[in-house]
């Protein structure tokens, strides 16, 4: 399996960064629409994941794009990619 192949199979995922406090590490909310099953009203649930920001380049409000990686810490499993 070649490196291009493995990158296919990662997860891509876009969201703003809602704080850069600590050295290395970002946390990125996602937002998604979801229609509630019943009544189909449609409604925002997010999500935050703790993204590695190697230069520490990202600050808050920044729309960034991050991909699934090996786990480099016990909650980061995300690297950054823009």
């Amino acid at each position: 399996m070649t490196q291009s192949d493995q990158t296919k199979n990662r997860r891509t995922l876009t969201g703003v960064v809602v704080s850069d406090k600590t050295d290395q590490t970002v946390v990125v909310r996602v937002d998604r629409t979801v229609v509630h099953p019943k009544y189909g009203k449609r409604y925002q649930r997010s999500k935050k994941y703790h993204v590695q920001d190697t230069g520490n380049t990202s600050k808050i409000g920044d729309q960034v794009v991050f991909v699934e990686t090996r786990p480099l810490s016990s909650k980061k499993r995300w690297r950054l990619v823009k």
